[in-house]
C-alpha cells in the first residue's frame, strides 16, 4: 500500500458508567491521578518525598474490572462454543492466527433494517451487488446497523439487526474468517431473540450467527464504530487483539486504513 495513508478510527472506548453492556458485564475505572499515587511512587524509593518529585506529583494510572467483550473486541471461536470445524477444539484468542486480522474490507450498510432483524444470506448477496464487491477469501466484512449511532445511550443494547446462521455461513463458504458489527452482538439484539423465543420455542433461534462458527471456525469483531465514515470497499481493516492466554476474546483498536 503507497501513497497517501489514512487512518479512521472504528473502535470505541472502554468506558464506565455508560450502558454499553448489560449491568452483568459493565466495566468499572478507578482513576489514581498524579496525587493519589506519590505514596507509590516514594515507596520504591527509601527516603524520597513528595516535594522531591516534579510539581510534586506521582504517576496516573488505572485500576479495571473488566469483560474480555468490554468495548471493540475481538471474539475467537471459543466463545461460540467449545468446538470448531465440525468438532475440532475452539481456537481461544491466542491461538487466533494472525492473517486474518489484516486484510481488505468490505461494509455492508444495514442501517435501514429495522431492530432485530435477522439478515438473510439473500440479503446480504444483494448488498454485494449493489455495492459491486465480489468477496475474495480472508476480505473482513463490516456490518453498518442503526445501533452504531446509538453506542452508550439507554436503547443501544436493543438497537440494530442481527446477522442470522445463514447469513453467515453465505459468507464462511466464500471464505471470510473475521467479520464485525457496530452493534452489541453479531447475532440479533437478544430481547428481540428472546420474543421469538416465546413464539416458537425453538432454541436454533439463540445465537444462530455465533454457532456458526462450529462448522466453519471464524472471528467476529464487536462494538465497532463510525462505520459509516468508511466507504462500502477499497479499505484495509487492521484489527489485532491483545493476547490473553487462552481467553474467548481479546480487546482491539480497530482502523479502517485507506490508501490513495
Amino acid at each position: 500500500m503507497n501513497g497517501k495513508r489514512t487512518l479512521i478510527d472504528i473502535s470505541v472506548a472502554i468506558e464506565a458508567d455508560i450502558p454499553s453492556d448489560p449491568p452483568i458485564m459493565l466495566p468499572e475505572i478507578e482513576y489514581l491521578d498524579h496525587q493519589a499515587t506519590v505514596e507509590q511512587m516514594t515507596g520504591f524509593f527509601p527516603g524520597l518525598t513528595k516535594d522531591q518529585l516534579p510539581g510534586g506529583e506521582g504517576w496516573a494510572v488505572e485500576v479495571m474490572k473488566l469483560s474480555t467483550h468490554n468495548g471493540t473486541h475481538l471474539d475467537a471461536p471459543y466463545h461460540h462454543h467449545s468446538t470448531m470445524n465440525g468438532g475440532e477444539r475452539a481456537i481461544t484468542i491466542d491461538e487466533v492466527p494472525l492473517d486474518w486480522c489484516f486484510n481488505p474490507g468490505v461494509k455492508l450498510d444495514f442501517r435501514h433494517l429495522p431492530d432485530g432483524h435477522v439478515v438473510s444470506a439473500a440479503e446480504v448477496e444483494a448488498e454485494l451487488d449493489r455495492i459491486g464487491h465480489d468477496l475474495a477469501p480472508l476480505d473482513i466484512v463490516l456490518v453498518n446497523t442503526s445501533a452504531g449511532k446509538k453506542y452508550g445511550q439507554p436503547d443501544y443494547l436493543t438497537s440494530g439487526c442481527g446477522m442470522g446462521r445463514e447469513a453467515t455461513m453465505y459468507l464462511l463458504d466464500l471464505g471470510v474468517r473475521l467479520t464485525g458489527t457496530d452493534a452489541w452482538s453479531w447475532d440479533a439484539p437478544f430481547s428481540h431473540t428472546a420474543q421469538r423465543w416465546m413464539e416458537t420455542k425453538d432454541p436454533s433461534i439463540i445465537w444462530e450467527g455465533h454457532r456458526a462458527s462450529m462448522d466453519i471456525g471464524y472471528c467476529h469483531i464487536e462494538k465497532l464504530s463510525n462505520l459509516e465514515a468508511l466507504p462500502l470497499s477499497g479499505f484495509h481493516v487492521s484489527c489485532f487483539p491483545v493476547k490473553i492466554k487462552g481467553a474467548s476474546a481479546g480487546f482491539t483498536r480497530a482502523v479502517a486504513i485507506l490508501e490513495e
